[in-house]
């Protein structure tokens, strides 16, 4: 069996997940868990990492490269940003040391675009996109990279010019709970209903002022013309991915196509509505791209 040279971790949120890796990138171990920062902020983040090191027999002081809201400023210790337009390399040479531990503990940053108008902020995704596009990517790339934040992101040549988020996943979440939608979608199955995905997603697309309008129609529309719930679902998620879509998607874009970062039904969901408004896409695994950002960074860091 492969010796491991490094752990890998994509701290999020609400997830948590560690590889055991080899100097060849092969896996030989991972874990799961829903420790993110919210909850690994009440157990201790050491707590919870070393829980995970010991259940993948990760032997003393072995490194650990970690990615994502750990470095966050409620996180574990603040790793900062780096600022756009922000070279993907340089991600790499700001990594933080986590102190007082027993092996050597780095934490990569984020990137921050300081613009008055148009402030933002990711941390997580800079690693997904160092492992999907490279350190030096020729091309200039629109990315879209789903999640309950979406980013869109312009890279030209290895370099994070702009980006903006979408908050398409956690209004998702919010208006199918704690709206009167909820009614709406009550007792929904994992039924799909393409078509009425495809419908909504086109209207918001090309009426995204009439979002509100939209979105109550997924009622008015069920009481009155009937429905099932699983239809309701994807009426909600296509006028929410129609709306992200039409406000990331400008000409020139349109016409050059698309990276997309995803997985699982995300991944589907995204290449369904790329496909529906006629945009070609390049599909990557976002779990790939993300554990490829971390072995870059672990070459970089203690070139294993």
């Amino acid at each position: 069996m492969s010796e491991a040279a490094y752990v890998a971790v994509d701290w999020g949120t609400s997830s948590f997940r560690l590889w055991l890796v080899d100097r060849a990138g092969n896996v030989l171990g991972e874990q799961r868990s829903h420790e993110g920062m919210m909850v690994a902020g009440k157990l201790g983040f050491a707590t919870v990492l070393h829980s995970h090191l010991k259940a993948v027999g990760a032997g003393d002081g072995l490194p650990v490269v970690i990615c994502g809201m750990a470095g966050a400023r409620q996180g574990w210790v603040e790793a900062g940003y780096v600022d756009t337009p922000a070279r993907l390399a340089s991600i790499l040479k700001q990594a933080v040391a986590v102190p007082g531990q027993d092996r050597d503990i780095r934490i990569l940053p984020g990137i921050a675009q300081r613009d008055p108008k148009a402030p933002d902020v990711m941390r997580g995704e800079e690693t997904q996109l160092l492992g999907a596009l490279g350190m030096d990517a020729a091309d200039d790339t629109l990315v879209c990279m789903p999640g309950t934040h979406s980013k869109w992101v312009r890279t030209s040549g290895g370099t994070v010019e702009r980006f903006a988020t979408f908050m398409t996943g956690e209004l998702f979440d919010v208006v199918s709970r704690e709206t009167i939608l909820s009614h709406a979608v009550a007792g929904a199955d994992a039924a799909e209903d393409i078509d009425a995905f495809k419908s909504a997603l086109i209207a918001a697309f090309e009426t995204p002022a009439l979002a509100a309008n939209l979105l109550f129609h997924v009622r008015s529309g069920q009481l009155l013309y009937g429905g099932t719930p699983s239809s309701a679902r994807e009426k909600i998620s296509g006028t929410l991915i129609g709306l992200e879509l039409a406000a990331g998607l400008a000409g020139e874009a349109r016409r050059a196509g698309i990276t997309l970062v995803a997985s699982g039904r995300l991944q589907m969901l995204y290449q369904l509505a790329f496909d529906t408004v006629s945009v070609p896409v390049r599909s990557i695994g976002a779990e790939d791209a993300v554990r490829r950002g971390l072995a870059m960074a672990a070459h970089s860091i203690w070139n294993v």
